[in-house]
Parts: C-alpha cells; sequence; structure tokens
C-alpha cells in the first residue's frame, strides 16, 4: 500500500488506520508488514506514540527497594513499594502520592545512575525481580515551583477522580438506567462547578532564563558551577568544565565553599602537622649512629627474641638483628664494605652497613683494626698504587700518569715512582749512577742494580734516548718523558718522539700519525 497525496482532512483517518496495521504486525511478528506501515506513517509526517501493552509484561508484582533522600541531604528510612514491570515513572510518582503525600513535581526518581523520565518504565531500567534498589529524590517546594494553591487544586482533581472511581464502580449493580454512562456523567457535572478555582487562567511565563551550570553526563541534572560533584547521583564534575568568569555565587553557594575553605585550610594545616612531626622524627633518628628497633623481633640469625631498643635497624634496608650478630659479621667480614647479613632461600639483601653504624658497634680497637683491613684491602685492589719505601711506613697513594713523585704524608719522605725508590738530595741519573758503584760493596744496591737490569731485559723498563738513564712506564698511554733531560718518549718504539730538531719535528723519532700512520701496530697514544 502506497501512502497517495491525499487531503489534510484525510491525513489523520489514514494515519489512525496504518498505526492500527503497524501494531497487529508487530504484535504478530511481521517485520515486512511493520517495515511498510512505518514508513508510510513517515510520509505523513504526524505525531505517533507507540506502547507496549501491559499484557506483554509479567503479571508477578515487584517488592521495589526504595533509598529516600530529601534536599538538605538527609537520608530517610528505606521503604518497600509494590509495582509492576510495566508501570511508568509517571504512574509510580502517583502511586508515591497516594501512599504518601508527595506531589508527583516533588519527584526525581533516579534508577541506575540515571534521571527516570515520566514516558519510561521501569522495566526499561532494569527493575524486574523483588530487592531491586532505586533511589527517590525530594526537592523542595521552591525549587519546584510548587505553590501552595496549585498543592490544594491538584489535591481536589484527585479527590473528583476518587469520587469517579467509586461511581463506576457502584454501576457495576443496576441502579435506574444511569448505569456506569450515569455516574460518568453524573461526575462530570461536578467539573463545571470547581472548574472556575481548579484550574484558573496561568498567568504568561516569564521566558526561561539561561541554564548556568553543568549538566551531570549520568543523570542530566544542572548543578550550580561550582558544585564539585552531582547533586543528584555524585558523579564528578566533567574534567573540561569551567566556571563562566563573570558568574555570581548565591548566598547558599557562598556559605558551602566558605565551609569547604574552611575544611581545605584544616587540611592543609593538618598535612603540615603530620610534616612536622615526621621531620622531627628524622632529626631524632638521624643523631642516633645506631637506631634501635622499635618493636620486638626475632633475629634472623640467631633466632634469638629480641625487645624493644635491645637490637638494631640498619638504616639502608630496615633489616633488624640482635648487635651481637651485627658486630660478628663485621669483624668477620674480608670486605672493604660490609654487607647486610639477611638473606634465605629466595633473597640475599645487598646492602651495605654505615661507617657510623659499624662504628657504633665496635670498641675503638677493633674499629681502628677495620680501617687498617679496609686499607689494606683497597691497596691490594687498586691497580695504580704505590707503597712508601720506608721500612715499616704504611704510607700508600694511587698515582696518575703525568706525576713522578710521591711525598709520604707519614714519613714525609719523598719516592721517586719512576726508580720505585727514595734518592734524597739524588736526582734520577745520580741514584742510578750511585747504585752502580755501591753494588760492588752493597749487597741492596747490589740487589737493586740486579732488579732494574732485570726489568731492561723484560721490557719492563727502558734505558732514554738521550741520557740513557733507566726510565719505567708506569701507567697509560706511551707517552713518556724523561726526568733528567726532558726528552719526550715513545715507549712502543723505544725512541724518541720527535727528531733532532725538538718538537714537532718529524724527520726523525717514531714519526706516529704521519700520514695518518700509526708508529707501531700496539701504539697506544703516544702524540
Amino acid at each position: 500500500m502506497a501512502a497517495p497525496d491525499v487531503p489534510d482532512s484525510d491525513r489523520l483517518e489514514l494515519a489512525e488506520r496504518l498505526a492500527r496495521s503497524l501494531s497487529e504486525a508487530l504484535s504478530s511478528g511481521d517485520k515486512e508488514t511493520s517495515s511498510k506501515n512505518a514508513a508510510l506513517l513517515a510520509e505523513l509526517s504526524l505525531p505517533v506514540s507507540v506502547n507496549i501493552r501491559g499484557e506483554a509484561y509479567s503479571d508477578n508484582q515487584i517488592r521495589l527497594k526504595v533509598g529516600i533522600e530529601d534536599a538538605i541531604q538527609e537520608l530517610a528510612a528505606p521503604i518497600t513499594l509494590t509495582v509492576t514491570a510495566d508501570m511508568t515513572i509517571s504512574e509510580l510518582k502517583e502511586k508515591v502520592n497516594k501512599d504518601f503525600g508527595f506531589h508527583p513535581s516533588l519527584q526525581a526518581w533516579v534508577i541506575g545512575k540515571r534521571l527516570a523520565h515520566d514516558d519510561e518504565s521501569l522495566y526499561s531500567h532494569g527493575v524486574r525481580k523483588d530487592g531491586d534498589q532505586v533511589y527517590l529524590y525530594l526537592r523542595s517546594a521552591k525549587k519546584a515551583n510548587l505553590s501552595r494553591e496549585q498543592q490544594k487544586q491538584y489535591e481536589e482533581i484527585q479527590r473528583l477522580d476518587g469520587i469517579i472511581e467509586i461511581m463506576e464502580a457502584d454501576s457495576l449493580q443496576p441502579r435506574g438506567t444511569g448505569g456506569t454512562l450515569g455516574a460518568q456523567n453524573e461526575a462530570r457535572n461536578l467539573l463545571p462547578k470547581l472548574a472556575p478555582s481548579l484550574k484558573p487562567q496561568p498567568k504568561p511565563r516569564p521566558p526561561p532564563k539561561p541554564q548556568v551550570g553543568w549538566p551531570c553526563p549520568i543523570c542530566t541534572f544542572v548543578n550550580k558551577p561550582t558544585r564539585p560533584g552531582c547533586e543528584m547521583c555524585g558523579e564528578p564534575t566533567p574534567a573540561d568544565y569551567k566556571i563562566p568568569r563573570d558568574y555570581q555565587a548565591d548566598a547558599e553557594e557562598e556559605n558551602r565553599l566558605k565551609t569547604e575553605e574552611f575544611a581545605c585550610l584544616q587540611y592543609q594545616q593538618a598535612l603540615e602537622d603530620e610534616r612536622l612531626r615526621n621531620f622531627h622524627i628524622l632529626k631524632e633518628t638521624e643523631e642516633h649512629n645506631l637506631i634501635p628497633n622499635q618493636e620486638e623481633v626475632e633475629c634472623p640469625i640467631c633466632f634469638t627474641v629480641i625487645g624493644p631498643g635491645d637490637g638494631a635497624t640498619l638504616r639502608e634496608c630496615l633489616h633488624n638483628f640482635c648487635k651481637d650478630c651485627l658486630k660478628g659479621t663485621i669483624t668477620n667480614s674480608m670486605d672493604a664494605e660490609v654487607s647486610c647479613p639477611y638473606g634465605n632461600d629466595d633473597y640475599v639483601c645487598e646492602s651495605k652497613l654505615q661507617d657510623r653504624e659499624i662504628q657504633a658497634l665496635l670498641s675503638p680497637e677493633e674499629y681502628a683494626k677495620i680501617l687498617e683491613l679496609r686499607l689494606s684491602i683497597a691497596e691490594t685492589r687498586s691497580e695504580n698504587s704505590y707503597h712508601c719505601k720506608t721500612p715499616d711506613c704504611a704510607g700508600w697513594c694511587i698515582f696518575e700518569d703525568e706525576v713522578n713523585e710521591f711525598e709520604c704524608q707519614l714519613c714525609r719522605e719523598t719516592n721517586c715512582l719512576l726508580c720505585k725508590a727514595i734518592h734524597k738530595d739524588m736526582n734520577c741519573q745520580q741514584y742510578q749512577d750511585d747504585l752502580r758503584i755501591r753494588a760492588e760493596n752493597d749487597v741492596a744496591a747490589r740487589q737493586t742494580t740486579e732488579m732494574l737490569n732485570t726489568m731492561l731485559q723484560t721490557g719492563e723498563a727502558m734505558n732514554c734516548p738521550r741520557c740513557k738513564i733507566i726510565v719505567q712506564k708506569k701507567d697509560g698511554c706511551d707517552w713518556m718523558c724523561c726526568v733528567m733531560c726532558k726528552t719526550e718518549i715513545c715507549w712502543v718504539t723505544r725512541q724518541a718522539r720527535w727528531g733532532p730538531n725538538g718538537h714537532g719535528d718529524t724527520s726523525g723519532g717514531c714519526r706516529c700519525r704521519v700520514n695518518g700512520a700509526l708508529c707501531h701496530p700496539q701504539c697506544q697514544n703516544c702524540h
């Protein structure tokens, strides 16, 4: 069936026929006919209402739990209503008005975190079984724009509807010739008398003020700009919402903001007090070299129960031990740093004991031995270490490549790092010449001379190409400088770095990096 061009007087009649046909097709599940009728109705462009009949829902009654909250944020005792799934929100409001006397305009229902509308059913909001929870928010009469006169008129209309219902019920019994129709006419005859007082001509409403605030994305309630969360459902303010610059807060908002500001100040003060307390606790803790345990614990080494203050809590890892076990760990350690002794099958602590903790656990004599051990370990593990040649002197140093002398701070003797000896009041050449002279009669001098000759043979030392004294490479690159004649030497080629004209002369010497070529395959940066 196509929708022909019909006069306006026939459009409504055609729409009714199509609506009835659409209803029958939908009820029977005829998709094709439903689609055609819906398309024809759309062409007529007339307002149409489609509802699901009550018999489509279950006849079972539902015990609905209702939480109630009023305009001053006070929670009332929850109630239970007996409803059906097909009941609309409008019918629910009428039921609450009839049972409890709350005008429908005062009621706002929130179901499933969404503000329910009058034409929606409870079923559409998921209310389908006993124990389902909904919330009723009761607005103030001022916010709902409900006057006393309007309330009285509404109550009078409700009373009249009740009279009609009673008369209709009575008309089921034979009474004259009126029947149901007579009861309805009798009730309607009362309406003209009450109509002037019940339905006065309303004054024209002023144009609505533009809404100022933010609409809740969940329940659509429009909140005041300064509101930190939805007044109806508690949803947080949208992150992108900004309060208008020219907005003036009302008295209620100002009081709330002052209260929140005072609460914020109290919170900030509480945080500051907490920071000060923590600072004093940390300061007091810092004054102790060894922190005592605060609670009763079991030592993980000897399994002895340690009372509060009898053990120690390590600063880095907060593990607790008895003092005797910690002391034994320190004295038996053969490392420069003492590790935390805590460990099990799954975890080994790698934190280190601080020096102040070690000093607090040991006697002065024991601590001095620990320091000596640390120095000995450090000297042994250092590549460029040199020990003073003064007998029984504990002094040593770590030298750099360009340093040739070490003045011991303990014995005040000056050690030559090139000769590995102390030759006071003599330079290296005089010392080596003196060694050769004394080697004939002095056993120590002979041993030193033999050691130098061995070093020359093994390549650990060499003769300066100009003055011929014995020089040694300490460490680092292959560049050397003779302490006597100041000749720059290439260690890897065993000759001068420059030609006879001195620095920059590439006509002689090792000629390293001339034309980009190294002086030796193993050259380590002699230039």
